[in-house]
């Protein structure tokens, strides 16, 4: 590495000469969105010093998860807690999200932060014979998720349940489970609809690998109880699909998009709408997704897609296949960017993406000017590359 330069792996293995910038992207923050509902999926940072293994419970370090969301919170951006970007069912149990849960909503009333939070059935496990439940069991464990989140004040996110999805017989089944709760929600909540891609074990979710029946399941489950849907999270990585699926929502229901390929030109919208955001990719984009709102707010449609456009690239990057391991270039980010003080994940999930992957994510993050320190960022690259044995 010489003349300020470092040497990135590609794809193939080889070597080539990268030089780093020097200076990061000026970014202030400033006054809440008035345009656009704005949710970040946060990651959870690890205790690095704790004796697990892959397969234990987790081992979070509290203060600097803690820290993370009060850096969103400054920049303007609600936080989505507990949801896949936490790693829930990849490294993060119920009990673990549960505490996540109390701790970000308690810390949410303390300085005055936007947080909703992720509502699931993930205290039924998988066992040897599969998902062994029945639908009273699936709805019980999503109430006990319910309460929980309600109690501690923060609004609701029912995420898709991979129970459900095992053993749901057809779409009656979704309707039954989901009006239930619906009806008994005391406050209106976001719907999430979260693709295979996400996650396999939610093929056929809604009760039809029919992306259109499976929609218009969705539709008749918000139809029946508009007062308490507040907004739906789309998440199937299909830009025209969630453009026509947010035209047919009754007044009053939002379309939060999560979609990390497609973002810009669903959050700028066309003249029949808009989707607001509750993205994955928003942890690592933060600060400049956060700018490139504010410039959203004053009309300038223009200005927004030239800041955020860009960043398309490194979105694809971190959630290519298999997706569901975008939370490791995530977290990897957050370290180079100096929100925490290593490079470990609950579940071991640090291995799960391959040094050039992390290579390349460096270079589109570096060239984006994400790093507040590109001199830490480098440094840390560089220590990361001379484990792999480059440059030894």
């Amino acid at each position: 590495m010489t003349n300020g330069q470092i040497q990135l792996p590609n794809a193939d293995g080889v070597l080539r000469a990268y030089t780093p910038r020097t200076e990061p992207l000026p970014l202030t923050t400033g006054a809440p969105f008035t345009s656009r509902t704005v949710y970040s999926a946060a990651h959870v940072v690890a205790d690095p010093y704790a004796d697990t293994t892959p397969d234990s419970p987790a081992a979070v370090d509290w203060d600097a998860t803690l820290a993370f969301r009060r850096h969103l919170w400054a920049h303007g951006l609600g936080v989505a807690e507990a949801m896949d970007t936490a790693q829930r069912g990849m490294g993060l149990d119920w009990a673990g999200a549960a505490e996540l849960i109390r701790r970000s909503s308690a810390e949410a009333k303390a300085v005055g932060g936007l947080i909703a939070c992720g509502v699931g059935t993930d205290q039924l496990p998988v066992t040897e014979v599969g998902y062994p439940y029945s639908l009273d069991e699936v709805r019980a464990a999503y109430e006990e998720q319910l309460a929980l989140v309600e109690e501690s004040g923060s609004r609701s996110i029912l995420m898709a349940s991979r129970a459900l999805a095992a053993i749901a017989k057809g779409p009656e089944d979704y309707l039954e489970v989901y009006g239930h709760l619906l009806r008994q929600a005391a406050e209106p909540v976001v719907l999430h609809w979260l693709g295979p891609m996400f996650d396999p074990a939610l093929e056929g979710y809604w009760g039809s690998t029919d992306l259109d029946a499976a929609t218009n399941t969705f539709l008749e489950v918000i139809a029946a109880h508009p007062d308490k849907v507040d907004g739906i999270k789309v998440s199937l990585l299909d830009a025209q699909r969630e453009i026509d699926l947010r035209r047919k929502l009754p007044d009053g229901v939002h379309c939060y998009t999560g979609d990390d390929f497609n973002y810009p030109e669903l959050i700028a919208g066309d003249d029949q709408g808009f989707s607001h955001a509750l993205l994955g990719i928003f942890d690592p984009l933060g600060p400049l997704a956060a700018e490139a709102v504010r410039v959203l707010d004053t009309g300038n449609t223009g200005g927004f897609r030239e800041l955020l456009d860009p960043t398309v690239e490194l979105s694809r990057h971190l959630f290519q296949t298999p997706t569901r391991f975008y939370k490791t270039g995530v977290v990897f980010l957050a370290w180079l960017a100096g929100h925490q003080e290593h490079f470990t994940m609950v579940g071991g999930l640090q291995s799960s993406r391959s040094l050039p992957h992390f290579a390349r994510a460096y270079e589109l993050a570096d060239g984006l000017g994400l790093f507040p320190d590109p001199a830490l960022a480098e440094a840390r690259m560089k220590n990361l590359l001379s484990l792999y044995g480059v440059g030894v």
